[in-house]
């Protein structure tokens, strides 16, 4: 506790987000916060608040000017190496950059892109499946988003898998708030944005297909961005194109592999898997560490947030607010409002990639399903730390078609 915590009558410790987790440990928590203390404050990491309920949450995200990324966007606050748009900035100064990236997340560049991703889900899924399972993260979900990063990126997938080594370190330095890990891996990424760059300055490609050309091409009031502010976004991207896909895509299967009727359901009407993906997104949202900090004194829900303190948005329990989803802790295909979910934010920083990380999870989804008869959980689930939520190891026993 610091010496402001144990002044301030306010700051007390309402919640421990170090707690050790099961697979449903959190959001018994969670669900026990919203009903007692939905504004909740602790201690760790210098302090911050979190906000549970839904309602909280996207009053917030719709606010940029009384809530802003710029100061700390992530609990705990990330060992500084550098700005990295978009979500480093507010609006207006991070709008240049979502309108060079909005344009690569169409449905119709993704209907491009799912041929080649459909390619590598399938060469990822076929050698486990003939294997007869094993362990779906290790062998299947933390390989996809590297391969996946690398066709998007047009990169090689020597590169993809070196990317996709440092990002799983530079994640678990964040889990264990390993400041100097962080910094170090951090930096390793920024070099590979590095590097990105400077290929596409030596050989672009069209402008209109490839996101770090793009990029270079813009002009803002006449002006190319500044180099470090793209550097920076592509570093940006690969962080979170890497991270949260896997740990949810082996979270859904795991569900799968314990409700045989709904896996079977799904294997036998694939026309419902794209709602069963908003679904899973809305029962499974891997993120709860995204934060916002107070751009001046506010309340809410009672409790006075002073200006300059950070405010974690857990979107893992608001998409389980009961005030919004009835039986939320239920999967429910025909649930009318499941795409009210905040799974990928709201507002002026909702996730670019969201259209994406969808494609992923459905490619998975029909590939999987086609290739097997069924598919069981075989062996302990380990799970991931704050500030993601979901699963790091997911054993499954398969039969193969």
């Amino acid at each position: 506790m610091t010496e402001k915590q144990s002044r301030d009558p306010r700051l007390t410790d309402d919640f421990d987000p170090q707690a050790s987790e099961t697979f449903t440990s959190a959001h018994e928590t969670y669900a026990d916060l919203r009903k007692s203390c939905p504004v909740a404050h602790s201690n760790e990491w210098n302090g911050f608040w979190a906000l549970f309920k839904y309602d909280d949450i996207v009053s917030v995200l719709k606010d940029s000017k009384t809530f802003i990324t710029s100061v700390q966007n992530v609990v705990p606050k990330v060992a500084f190496t550098g700005r990295r748009p978009p979500l480093h900035l507010d609006p207006p100064e991070h709008t240049p950059y979502r309108r060079a990236l909005n344009p690569f997340f169409t449905n119709e560049k993704m209907a491009k892109l799912e041929p080649a991703l459909r390619r590598i889900t399938i060469d990822l899924l076929d050698p486990y499946i003939r294997a007869g399972g094993g362990d779906i993260c290790a062998d299947y979900t933390h390989r996809l988003p590297g391969y996946a990063f690398a066709e998007f990126f047009h990169l090689t997938s020597d590169l993809s898998m070196k990317i996709k080594e440092v990002t799983t370190i530079y994640d678990k330095a964040l889990q264990e708030a390993n400041d100097d890990l962080v910094k170090e891996t951090s930096l390793q990424l920024y070099e590979i944005a590095r590097d990105i760059i400077a290929e596409r300055k030596a050989r672009p490609l069209d402008p209109k297909d490839d996101p770090t050309t793009a990029l270079l091409a813009v002009r803002h009031e006449g002006k190319p961005l500044p180099e470090d502010m793209i550097l920076g976004t592509i570093r940006q991207l690969i962080v979170v194109g890497m991270i949260a896909p896997s740990v949810l895509i082996g979270t859904i299967l795991l569900h799968l592999a314990k409700d045989q009727a709904l896996q079977s359901r799904l294997r036998r009407n694939p026309d419902l898997i794209p709602k069963a993906v908003e679904e899973f997104l809305r029962l499974y949202t891997p993120y709860r560490g995204f934060a916002r900090t107070a751009n001046k004194d506010v309340t809410i829900g009672g409790r006075l947030i002073k200006k300059d303190e950070p405010i974690a948005l857990v979107y893992a329990s608001a998409n389980r607010d009961e005030a919004v989803f009835p039986n939320p802790d239920e999967f429910d295909l025909d649930r009318p409002n499941m795409k009210d979910s905040v799974a990928f934010g709201l507002g002026p920083h909702q996730c670019v990639g969201a259209p994406m990380g969808r494609l992923e999870i459905r490619l998975t989804l029909e590939e999987m399903l086609r290739r097997t008869k069924r598919f069981d959980a075989d062996g302990e689930v380990k799970m991931t730390r704050w500030p993601e939520w979901g699963t790091l190891s997911v054993p499954l026993k398969v039969e193969p078609v």
